[in-house]
């Protein structure tokens, strides 16, 4: 762990989480049944990003970040009525950040409180009543400031869901759109294109992983339209241009998921968040992911519900989501706090029989519907 990456979170009164404080490692798989929150943790932290996401032409991009969710009420746990404010505390070792977001009569959300935190000096506030993250407007005055901005703009959440005809990933991407891997991969032409000029080795290795999924893969090749590239493909031995539109789906996620987890090191984003990364993968490119996400260097917080992917890992990497009590519940592996719960010597037997997605199939240690 380094200290840009994720040690610990708080959480109260955001979707169906009422409390939470979990301790966060280096390798993170969320499991558990369907509604029961995986994916409310991982919108959190993707609403966090949009907190502190600031493109030029759009000022006010948390509110309409908010705006897209559906408004406060959507976000607050079974509405303002019933909650009052969300709270968070996000901690990287010794520093962290802090947050509470009120909901106002013109359905936007304000922030009651903002501060950095440093855990010899305490809170740093950034003020009340803004609607906008002023977190950034600081970090030049107090480097404890800066620390959390910079820890905290250091993950990415992705996305690579949308593969359908009109998705962004399949379109021409601007030329010089090229200096990162977009979350929805809407930039995958002119990324892989400088990647295959500028950082060949790993371009090379992102096509060598492919094809031990795609074993008929040949390789990308880019063409001009304009300012706009467009990424086309051909098979092995082949020298016949097919279109993006061509491959499916499960083929182009993986392609964007080798990409995130082989792009040169330092384009990786600290904390690599991924939302049903399994969506369209064999059983087998499901085995290659795990070993890309165990491999990498980076933080990976993942939402699943393959039992193949979750038997890749170890019990302490996951993470149990259950619904309980109309409110989600997070713990980790072994865990004898629980009633019914497992401790690492029960655990153990289990795993020299059964591997960990079996175990979850047959409701063992719980993150199952109930």
């Amino acid at each position: 762990m380094n200290e840009k990456q994720l040690t610990r979170i708080k959480i109260s009164g955001y979707k169906s989480i009422k409390e939470c404080d979990l301790e966060i490692g280096k390798t993170n798989i969320l499991i558990g049944a369907n509604g029961a929150g995986k994916s409310n943790f991982i919108g959190f932290l993707k609403m966090v990003n949009a907190m502190l996401y600031k493109p030029d032409n759009v000022k006010t991009y948390f509110q309409l970040a908010i705006a897209l969710s559906g408004g406060p009420d959507a976000l607050l746990r079974y509405g303002r009525k019933v909650t009052e404010q969300i709270n968070g505390e996000l901690y990287f070792g010794n520093n962290g950040y802090k947050f509470e977001l009120c909901p106002t009569q013109n359905n936007k959300m304000v922030f009651a409180k903002e501060c950095a935190y440093w855990n010899i000096g305490g809170d740093y506030s950034c003020g009340s009543g803004h609607e906008e993250s002023k977190i950034e407007e600081h970090e030049s005055n107090n480097g404890v400031y800066k620390y959390a901005f910079n820890a905290m703009r250091a993950w990415q959440p992705y996305h690579f869901h949308d593969t359908g005809i009109k998705a962004a990933v399949k379109q021409p991407s601007y030329l010089r759109d090229d200096k990162f891997l977009r979350l929805d991969a809407s930039n995958l032409a002119s990324f892989l294109m400088s990647l295959n000029k500028k950082h060949k080795k790993s371009y090379d290795k992102i096509v060598e992983v492919v094809r031990l999924v795609v074993p008929f893969f040949g390789n990308f090749t880019f063409s001009s339209l304009g300012e706009n590239i467009i990424l086309n493909w051909f098979e092995r031995g082949k020298d016949f241009p097919m279109s993006i539109h061509a491959l499916s789906d499960g083929t182009l996620r993986f392609i964007c998921l080798a990409i995130v987890f082989l792009q040169p090191e330092e384009f990786q984003p600290e904390t690599i968040i991924i939302d049903e990364p399994e969506l369209g993968l064999h059983p087998y490119a499901l085995n290659i992911l795990a070993e890309l996400i165990k491999a990498s260097k980076k933080q990976v917080i993942a939402a699943t519900q393959s039992s193949n992917l979750i038997s890749q890992f170890d019990p302490e990497d996951l993470i149990i989501a259950d619904r309980k009590n109309d409110e989600t519940a997070f713990r980790r592996l072994p865990d004898k706090s629980e009633e019914g719960g497992l401790s690492k010597e029960d655990l153990d037997r289990w795993l020299e029989e059964y591997t960990l997605g079996e175990l979850w199939e047959k409701d063992i240690f719980g993150g199952m519907p109930q």
